[in-house]
């Protein structure tokens, strides 16, 4: 076992874990953040992206012990974030979703892809979201629905980083 110290959505905790636990399984089964979802378990699919640093990351991949003294910020973390309320209202108005499942690491996906200005067109946003998959729609909503919240971040805050 290993003591880490990590701020997870601006918290401080300490929690004693295993060297090997992936910080998926850490968040959701020790911090109760079940945002964070579990697809493939290789990174591939993206549902169980987060923040780390401020970068996103595939939580299935990475190990609890490897953020020692790091800041995590799941899904759960952006209650208040003005860019994922855009997102959360677009997501809806444009029917970007259906079982919902890839929708959280979705959401934190897009958030940074229009924080770093890589929202701008179809195909920035397309490549910006080629390492999440979801199953069930097209992507063309999810795709129109983060051009929409861009454009609306975009005309609030022009110089938003």
């Amino acid at each position: 076992m290993s003591m880490i110290h990590v701020r997870i959505n601006g918290s401080e905790v300490a929690d004693d874990v295993p060297p090997r636990l992936s910080l998926a399984d850490f968040l959701r089964e020790r911090r109760n953040l079940t945002g964070t979802h579990l697809g493939c378990e290789h990174g591939v699919c993206g549902a169980c992206t987060v923040l780390v640093d401020g970068e996103p990351a595939r939580s299935c991949l990475m190990l609890a012990v490897a953020c020692d003294d790091r800041s995590v910020e799941t899904i759960e973390g952006f209650a208040g974030d003005p860019v994922v309320a855009a997102l959360r209202r677009t997501f809806h108005e444009r029917h970007a979703l259906q079982c919902g499942y890839c929708t959280p690491a979705m959401l934190i996906t897009a958030r940074d892809l229009i924080l770093r200005k890589r929202a701008g067109s179809e195909r920035e946003i397309r490549d910006g979201l080629a390492g999440n998959i979801c199953r069930c729609t097209g992507y063309t909503n999810i795709v129109t629905a983060i051009a929409e919240a861009a454009q609306e971040i975009g005309k609030e805050a022009p110089n938003a980083q």
